[in-house]
């Protein structure tokens, strides 16, 4: 029988999430399936409407396998433009314990 990946994995996040890198952060999450993952988006100066469906998506996904899927860091751009498209990512924020 096959163990599901339990090592957490970190993805950090490309400064500007644009049309341009919807399909590149896409691969990305797919490499990462079949284990915990912790987004690093400290750095994101920008990000539009399709990098934002791709990560929630993703969570959804992470979800449906009962998989962690967490922002460790997020930068305020980060935060105020998901507001403001009205994307809540609070949930996902990591909890210190």
């Amino acid at each position: 029988m096959a163990r599901k990946n339990t090592a957490r994995k970190t993805l950090k996040l490309a400064p500007v999430l644009d049309l341009n890198e919807a399909a590149a952060l896409h691969e990305k999450l797919l490499a990462l399936k079949g284990g915990p993952v912790e987004i690093d988006a400290s750095a994101v100066e920008r990000i539009g409407a399709l990098c934002a469906q791709v990560l929630i998506a993703g969570a959804r996904s992470w979800k449906e396998d009962q998989s962690s899927f967490t922002f460790s860091q997020v930068s305020d751009a980060f935060v105020k433009t998901t507001q403001l498209i009205g994307v809540d990512i609070a949930p996902l924020m990591a909890k210190e314990i």
